[in-house]
């Protein structure tokens, strides 16, 4: 058996509110409308902007009338961004030379000794010691310190309230290129790591151009490859100034590069979006969240644990196979000469036509797994087949110098030019991502094609651009 609840008639409600009107005495019933209304008008005053007067001032609309405002947004973006940069670098310089000095200075050679001890062949301590772990040591001491620098600073910014005001402020850029505003997110994550950055796409609800931030974001100018950049640019920019301008040039140079990766990401999403990704941009509804303060140990738990280590974990896994081939060319010969010199002299001429040479194109071959092992490869194949004597601790063993002067010394003696340092500085822009970062990719796209297309279409640009900068070089000269 089952009731049916009567519903009152719209007659029956009128009559019971007239009752209840009748029921209250007409002074309280005032009072009652009038709270009502003061509380419905301190909401409107909180709330609404009016031609008259404009809202009433609160903290967080007086910061975003300065954050996000035509005048002020941009620059003050470019001001934090790049105090947060120059923090990272600055910060990490410290931090990485104790590493380098625990891992490499005190822990390669205590590991050499151990394998001498143990009685391993020299062909197993070196692929061992000299290669796998050096490579390991390199790339944890040179990666770990700006990412457990940057990605705190990046997550404060984000717990703060911050970062969707950056989204605000480049939605209409990102957007006249067919891209998505949230975009500005993920490649700001970029400059700690591309792997990151192309995991921080998630944001982007629309597949479309979450591919679009998924292919470009290798422009963005990861920790990896500021150590390279910031060296040349000192070793060969810096040195055409006055001394007392030297580091300022430097800066700009350097500069100059991250600037002209965030020009070719616009101009490669914007040639996307008009071709193979066609499409309209979506629309873009931004909230944007109260400011906080952020909370410590969350924001150390998100930028250590779920991003730096995350990142650090799989460049390990990948760097470590690389150290193994890094030796084995060095120390594997064919015919009477390594495999190194081999491939050095069989790469040389396309390395020359783009103002580079075989030693740079074969470094940034088995380097893949990880851009920070770059100039340590360099290095050690520049002195494999110049044959500079005193330098380095042989055949397929990374190394780097103390002492600015006596790492040009060895570069020039490599044949290395003004147009060599220029290229490669662009090169190490507009190349392949590493191997992380493709794994990274091919995870997030669960596609080879689109993966290939992320590795390749940066290659081919590189390849391009340095043609086009080495043939007007030497027409102009």
């Amino acid at each position: 058996m089952s009731t049916t609840a009567e519903v009152p008639s719209p007659a029956d409600i009128l009559e019971n509110a007239r009752k209840l009107r009748r029921g209250i005495p007409g002074d309280v019933h005032e009072h009652i409308v009038e709270a009502i209304y003061a509380d419905a008008a301190r909401i409107a005053d909180r709330a609404v902007s009016r031609p008259d007067r404009g809202a009433r001032p609160t903290f967080d609309r007086s910061l975003d009338r300065v954050l996000t405002s035509r005048l002020w947004g941009f620059p003050i973006m470019l001001l934090l961004f790049a105090l947060m940069f120059w923090i990272t670098i600055i910060g990490a310089n410290a931090p990485s030379g104790w590493l380098a000095t625990l891992l490499v200075d005190h822990g390669w050679p205590w590991l050499r000794g151990l394998a001498a001890a143990a009685g391993l062949p020299a062909w197993l301590s070196g692929l061992l010691v000299d290669g796998m772990y050096l490579s390991m040591a390199w790339v944890v001491s040179v990666m770990l310190p700006p990412m457990a620098i940057f990605f705190p600073l990046f997550t404060i910014l984000e717990d703060f309230g911050y970062l969707p005001r950056v989204a605000f402020n480049l939605d209409r850029l990102f957007k006249s290129v067919g891209a998505h505003g949230k975009q500005s997110m993920s490649t700001m994550m970029g400059f700690g790591c591309n792997a990151a950055g192309v995991v921080a796409t998630r944001i982007i609800d629309s597949p479309r151009e979450r591919l679009i931030a998924i292919i470009t974001n290798n422009f963005a100018l990861c920790n990896g490859r500021w150590p390279t950049q910031i060296l040349i640019a000192s070793l060969f920019i810096g040195m055409l100034a006055p001394a007392h301008w030297a580091g300022l040039v430097s800066a700009a140079a350097v500069t100059t590069v991250a600037l002209l990766g965030m020009g070719f990401m616009l101009v490669v999403s914007w040639t996307l979006s008009k071709s193979v990704l066609k499409g309209e941009a979506s629309a873009f509804s931004l909230e944007l969240p109260p400011y906080r303060p952020p909370a410590l140990w969350r924001t150390l738990y998100t930028s250590l644990i779920d991003r730096t280590l995350f990142v650090l974990w799989r460049a390990i896994v990948f760097a470590l196979p690389a150290g193994a081939v890094i030796w084995l060319i060095g120390n594997v010969s064919v015919g009477d000469a390594t495999l190194a010199h081999w491939l050095i002299r069989n790469v040389d001429p396309l390395g020359l036509a783009l103002g580079l040479n075989g030693v740079i194109l074969i470094a940034y071959v088995v380097a893949i797994p990880a851009n920070e092992i770059v100039v340590p490869t360099i290095l050690m194949l520049t002195v494999l087949v110049t044959g500079v004597h005193g330098v380095g601790a042989g055949a397929g063993v990374m190394f780097e110098l103390d002492s600015d002067s006596a790492t040009k010394a060895i570069l020039q003696a490599g044949g290395w030019t003004l147009l060599t340092a220029v290229n490669l500085m662009l090169f190490s822009l507009l190349h392949n991502p590493c191997s992380t970062t493709i794994y990274t990719i091919y995870k997030e796209t669960g596609s080879a094609k689109w993966t290939a297309v992320a590795a390749l279409l940066p290659l081919g640009l590189g390849f391009a651009v340095t043609f086009l900068v080495a043939t007007v070089w030497h027409w102009l000269a």
